[in-house]
């Protein structure tokens, strides 16, 4: 049902063409006036406005948001998310979720009426079900009385901001499908992730930067997991709305500086002319997606002044830095990244998602896990409490977690 459709156009839509290939979705978007898409989601997301709030967005920036005029349930509070994505699957069990009974089934084998035929994994299908308790020590931490465990010892510290979410479930056994499922809600590649439908609903604050920004960890050795780019995709959304990769490198988005030896007015002049032939591209055969190149465009130019703006950490304080940790100078890490996470959230970015990679523990559990805990723990909590600081705690959500944890039984 790909095929395109043959379509006399009207006047103006394609001035020498008699006849045109006219994409199935962009007819039923002119047939209808408004997109399928964004009469669904109108079922789906209340709003009042782009911004939760009226009144003109910050940064001068324009909304682009199909939920302008979708009546709204509730005022919302968040206006940005910060995700912090630990891939390979943290353990509950040592981090958050105490079971102190299962220490009286240290070693004994699963009960079947427990597995109740659950599928298991071919690098465990093998090994009998020797039931493994937590290898860290838990407090109850704050007024709430949280357990947190002891290796997240700033973490503790603000668990009075945190709400532990323990009911999630997931019929996925391998990480990247779980992953896929965690971010997009389906085990199959293809849907828009969560922050391009953020990006989609509610739209931009900040003209010069995307709605939507990924950062992953420069971990000290390669890890054993890619981070597919599905996972920030925008599936059958524009694609203006997927995730725009920040790198850890001199150019932290490709092909963002100008060509050595073009001064930026000859390069301002060929992206004029540029946008001229997409958009008479566009007259003639009504593809969506050449005003998303043309937007990307016209974005890329404003951000080769905004992204080296946002990337100099010149400017933070001695106290950020020691608040994040020492690994918050190094370029690339999880501290830096908070950081960044941080800065974007000031500067209006919608959707904010950082991966840290190598939480995929089927052995040495209690070792490995530390070192990622130590990757993350103070960075975390540093986010948190910078946040609130600056009183953008109240209006973004911040997300920690994984596409899994692991189960009670120990695999090596």
């Amino acid at each position: 049902m790909s095929d395109p459709l043959q379509l006399r156009l009207p006047p103006g839509d394609a001035s020498d063409a008699p006849t045109t290939q006219l994409a199935r979705r962009v007819f039923l978007s002119r047939a209808t006036g408004v997109s399928l898409g964004a009469l669904a989601l109108g079922e789906l997301l209340p709003t009042r406005g782009a911004h939760g709030s009226e009144g003109t967005p910050p940064n001068g920036a324009v909304a682009h948001s199909v939920l302008d005029s979708v009546r709204q349930h509730f005022a919302p509070t968040a206006r940005r998310v910060i995700f912090l994505t630990q891939s390979g699957g943290p353990s509950q069990l040592e981090l958050y979720d105490h079971k102190p009974g299962l220490a009286e089934w240290a070693g004994k084998e699963l009960p079947e009426s427990v597995r109740q035929g659950q599928r298991l994994t071919t690098m465990t299908a093998s090994q009998k079900q020797l039931i493994l308790p937590a290898r860290s020590e838990f407090r109850q931490c704050g007024e709430s009385g949280a357990t947190v465990s002891d290796w997240l010892p700033q973490t503790q510290r603000v668990a009075d901001e945190l709400c532990f979410v323990k009911s999630m479930f997931t019929d996925q056994i391998n990480h990247a499908p779980a992953m896929t499922r965690f971010l997009t809600g389906n085990q199959i590649p293809g849907r828009p992730s969560a922050g391009a439908w953020a990006s989609y609903g509610l739209g931009s604050e900040n003209r010069d930067l995307p709605d939507y920004l990924v950062l992953i960890s420069k971990m000290q050795r390669p890890s054993d997991q890619p981070l597919y780019d599905h996972y920030w995709g925008s599936g059958f959304l524009p694609s203006r709305h997927q995730g725009v990769k920040l790198r850890n490198a001199r150019d932290p988005v490709l092909y963002l500086r100008d060509p050595e030896g073009v001064p930026r007015e000859l390069r301002q002049q060929m992206l004029a002319g540029l946008g001229e032939l997409n958009t008479l591209r566009h007259q003639q055969t009504g593809d969506p997606e050449i005003l998303t190149r043309i937007r990307q465009y016209e974005l890329a130019f404003r951000m080769q002044t905004s992204v080296p703006d946002l990337m100099d950490l010149r400017e933070e304080s001695e106290a950020t830095f020691r608040l994040y940790g020492p690994d918050s100078r190094r370029a690339g890490s999880y501290a830096a990244n908070c950081i960044l996470a941080r800065r974007l959230a000031e500067r209006g970015v919608r959707f904010i998602q950082l991966f840290h990679p190598d939480w995929d523990h089927h052995k040495h559990l209690a070792s490995w896990c530390t070192a990622r805990c130590r990757d993350t723990d103070q960075a975390s909590a540093a986010l948190i409490t910078d946040l609130k600081q600056r009183g953008l705690l109240d209006d973004t959500l911040v997300i920690w977690g994984g596409e899994f944890g692991r189960g009670v039984a120990g695999q090596g």
